[in-house]
């Protein structure tokens, strides 16, 4: 969960309400705007952890997420949808699309983290997907990396749909005081991450003791998991997407590309 970007002082949307036409200034969420998105979260919350549990969560469609909302959540949906944030965030990457049709999908079930090491309580990873070919490459990286450390890196986040992108943006807008701009710091829109493009598959890295830098990036870049990845990922055809000290990005030591030399 966890995108990249430079921020701009102020974010530019076409601003419509119940039809009204004109520009404003869209950075954080009047009052209205914040109830609307509760209203949305309170919604979901009816369904969508049963969805991750079973699995099918990343796998959303936008019709599943529109379905039961009124006509002015849906509303404040699409116009989410809309940003640009190459245009209102800074954002240097490129859009990505969706993901075409007739992607073939591997399912991660059965991962387990121990909290606190070895004897620690135990914690499943809900079920994760990556396309065919990257789960290969995933699987072979992990046997060396095993081989080498007697340790390896599990898949916390891997495909992710489009409309379950949304919904992870929209649900990381209260943490980030209802700012879209400093939530596009690391979530990203629909259409701009990685973990939503088959053809270059994202992969948020955790190791077996549940380190994941979410808190404090440095934690999983003093990792010999991480410091093995940086000497051998690239053999077997990974890239570090938002690496230390690239400008108009935020350094995420977990997140991995599948880019194999073409």
């Amino acid at each position: 969960m966890k995108p990249r970007i430079l921020l701009l002082p102020l974010l530019l949307v076409v601003f419509s309400s119940s039809g009204c036409e004109g520009m404003r200034r869209w950075d954080v969420l009047s009052v209205k705007e914040q109830i609307l998105l509760h209203r949305c979260l309170f919604h979901w919350e009816g369904w969508m952890p049963q969805k991750k549990k079973e699995g099918k969560a990343p796998l959303i469609r936008f019709e599943e997420l529109y379905a039961g909302l009124a006509a002015e959540e849906a509303e404040f949906l699409d116009r989410v949808r809309a940003i640009d944030p190459r245009k209102s965030f800074g954002f240097r990457g490129d859009y990505l699309g969706s993901p075409r049709e007739g992607v073939r999908f591997k399912r991660l079930k059965g991962q387990k983290i121990k909290l606190g090491g070895q004897g620690g309580k135990s914690r499943k990873i809900d079920p994760q997907y990556l396309p065919e070919e990257v789960y290969r490459a995933y699987q072979t990286m992990m046997k060396a990396m095993k081989k080498d450390l007697g340790r390896k890196l599990l898949v916390e986040s891997g495909f992710r749909s489009p409309a379950y992108q949304l919904y992870t943006f929209l649900y990381y807008l209260p943490k980030h005081h209802y700012s879209l701009a400093e939530t596009g710091r690391w979530v990203a829109l629909p259409g701009y991450s990685e973990h939503g493009a088959p053809h270059q598959q994202a992969i948020d890295f955790i190791n077996e003791e549940g380190i994941n830098g979410e808190e404090a990036a440095e934690e999983f870049e003093r990792l010999t998991e991480y410091q093995w990845l940086l000497a051998r990922a690239g053999e077997f055809g990974f890239e570090l997407s938002y690496p230390r000290g690239r400008k108009g990005i935020t350094f995420e030591p977990w997140h991995w590309r599948y880019r194999p030399p073409e």
